[in-house]
């Protein structure tokens, strides 16, 4: 069973802040089960974004998996929230957290799935 979007969305804050880094949550979604979207602001006019995982990934019944949104990787701000704004259409109960690293770090760790 996975842990509430709340709950993963709120320790990701932390995670994230205790490395020195922003971390905001720009739209609220669903508390028990909205897909969430991770979206690295590299303070450069340009954002990695990435969403969820394909159902059927090896742990994706108990441990959220991560894709990039986008095969370049980097893409212009405008782009991605063009991308985000389709989802929202989508599915209006999506979570969208961003975070500043001029880096790019995403702090997902091995979250991370190959398409």
């Amino acid at each position: 069973m996975r842990i509430k979007s709340e709950i993963w969305v709120k320790a990701y804050l932390r995670s994230c802040q205790g490395r020195g880094v922003a971390a905001v949550v720009v739209r609220r979604g669903d508390e028990s089960a909205g897909a969430i979207y991770i979206c690295v602001n590299r303070l450069d006019r340009t954002v990695s974004l990435y969403g969820p995982a394909p159902a059927g990934l090896d742990g994706g019944d108990s441990e959220r998996r991560w894709v990039q949104c986008f095969s370049a990787g980097v893409v212009a701000e405008e782009e991605a929230a063009s991308y985000l704004a389709r989802q929202i259409k989508f599915d209006s109960d999506i979570w969208i957290v961003e975070i500043e690293d001029r880096a790019g770090r995403h702090f997902l760790g091995d979250a991370i799935a190959e398409e």
